[in-house]
């Protein structure tokens, strides 16, 4: 974690003094579940004042340690069969947690109840934090952001206006991820299908804005945060269970928006108007107009410092539920047009909740893996998690805006193998069987597709097929190995999911 100064709680009676003039800020997305995250912190100090870290309450360092499951009366090692209930052991697949079982991560225990999905899969990748190890690509991509902001926005001190954190716990309650940012009780992003949950009431968050709110009520106005999330979902290269965020969230007083406007004190941040599609009631539009360029503005100038200027832009106007009016940024990079952030006027609810009712703020987000694949021509998102040293050496750089594109690896052959069986009457999701792919064929999985279904016009059963891709990135697979694989996922996917095997 990289802190510059220390938080103000917001109802302390001692505001901070607004700096000296105003700069954008930040949000972090991820497009394709309309969701970002807000983790940045800013902290203003006075000019006595060193830098400080800031409170542990705020940032947990990620340990290395991780004991899956465990019954509350027994230790972890050689108990594990005990935790799992009457799963094998050889499942790896935690589909909910036995009654009295409880769930360690990351120095803490979390009694498992009917929400508990998590897999060995995915709690082995808690902690890793792949964008803190130097001269990992995503390292490289976090590294360049953060240089950005703290060269083209400096504070009244001349110290960065924008605080960096980089090791908040990945475990947060439901109320951080959801209800903080007004995100309803009946929206799907809150699906167990979509996330991975310790219980009823903690998960691994699905976005770096599960912190913002927290970080806003401590007294940050500028920072950018930096974080794992985790989302279940489809098998292939561009998507993984667990993915990284970095976003940014900045607050306006009304003396830095509207600093340098003429006649700019006589200018209102609010007022009591009506929503419209483009403007939220609370907002003037005065305020609205000038935060919204300079939101742009910022997004452009980090963009061209990525891609380098000439780059052609275009904004597109989307919906998040803690932003009003929100947009996703495309750029046309190689002929095509790809969206690479999401960013928005921050609804003045949030803003409000966190006690920072004359402040009116925007944010930004990213997804880094994204921006690394476009910049670096990284084809195959399991790569990131690689430890293959033809990997690695290619982003040991001695400027981390080297310009560098990744050589591909000798392509290893695919191995295909199709699986058929019978769905349940009840309770089977896709999702499901994707999960149990992924956990028990690991990286070794490339795809999964499903590639035909059938109703059978008498019992009116159904059937699915799915065609299951097999390829290593580092060598070439047997067919024997791939056949242990698939029968495990076979077996697996009748005691786990409950489908009549048509194998």
């Amino acid at each position: 974690m990289i802190s510059t100064r220390e938080p103000t709680p917001r109802n302390c009676e001692s505001r901070r003094e607004p700096p000296h003039c105003f700069h954008s800020s930040c949000i972090i997305f991820h497009s394709h579940q309309q969701c970002f995250g807000f983790q940045f912190h800013h902290l203003r100090a006075s000019a006595s004042r060193s830098f400080a870290m800031v409170c542990s309450a705020l940032s947990r360092v990620a340990h290395a340690h991780i004991c899956l499951v465990r019954r509350a009366s027994h230790v972890c090692r050689g108990h594990q069969h005990r935790a799992w209930g009457s799963r094998p052991i050889t499942s790896d697949f935690a589909a909910s947690g036995a009654p009295g079982s409880v769930l360690e991560l990351l120095g803490k225990s979390y009694p498992q109840d009917d929400h508990t999905n998590l897999t060995r899969k995915v709690l082995s990748k808690v902690g890793r934090n792949l964008y803190n190890q130097h001269h990992h690509p995503l390292w490289l991509i976090k590294e360049r952001v953060k240089e950005h902001f703290y060269k083209q926005y400096v504070g009244r001190f001349g110290t960065p206006l924008f605080s960096v954190y980089d090791d908040l716990s990945p475990v947060v309650t439901t109320w951080q991820n959801f209800d903080s940012l007004l995100i309803p009780a009946d929206h799907p992003s809150r699906k167990k299908g979509d996330n991975y949950y310790l219980n009823r009431t903690h998960m691994l968050r699905a976005h770096t804005s599960a912190h913002q709110w927290d970080l806003l009520h401590a007294g940050l106005d500028a920072f950018l945060v930096v974080g794992d999330v985790y989302r279940r979902d489809q098998i292939d290269t561009q998507h993984y269970p667990v993915f990284h965020q970095l976003e940014g969230v900045r607050l306006f007083s009304k003396h830095e928006l509207f600093a340098g406007i003429k006649d700019g004190e006589s200018l209102r941040l609010f007022e009591h108007g009506s929503r419209s599609a483009h403007k939220q009631e609370t907002h003037s539009m005065e305020a609205l107009k000038l935060i919204e360029f300079d939101l742009k503005q910022t997004l452009s100038r980090l963009v061209a410092h990525l891609f380098g200027d000439g780059l052609e832009t275009r904004w597109v106007d989307c919906y998040f539920p803690f932003t009003h009016p929100s947009f996703e940024m495309e750029i046309n990079f190689r002929g095509e047009w790809l969206e690479v952030l999401g960013c928005g006027v921050m609804e003045q609810q949030l803003v409000n909740s966190a006690g920072a009712q004359d402040r009116i703020g925007w944010a930004f987000g990213l997804g880094l893996e994204r921006l690394a694949m476009i910049l670096y021509d990284i084809p195959d998102i399991r790569l990131f998690w690689s430890e293959d040293e033809r990997f690695l050496k290619q982003f040991r750089l001695s400027d981390i805006n080297q310009k560098v594109s990744f050589q591909p690896l000798s392509k290893y052959p695919a191995m295909t193998n199709d699986i058929s069986f019978w769905l349940p009457s009840e309770n089977y999701a896709e999702i499901d069987f994707y999960d149990l792919v992924r956990n028990i064929g690991g990286d070794l999985v490339e795809k999964v597709d499903l590639i035909d279904k059938f109703e059978h016009p008498k019992t009116h059963r159904t059937s699915h097929c799915y065609r299951i891709t097999y390829r290593h990135m580092e060598r070439t697979l047997s067919q024997r190995e791939v056949s242990h694989v698939h029968r495990d996922i076979q077996a697996a996917a009748v005691q786990q999911l409950g489908v009549e095997g048509r194998f």
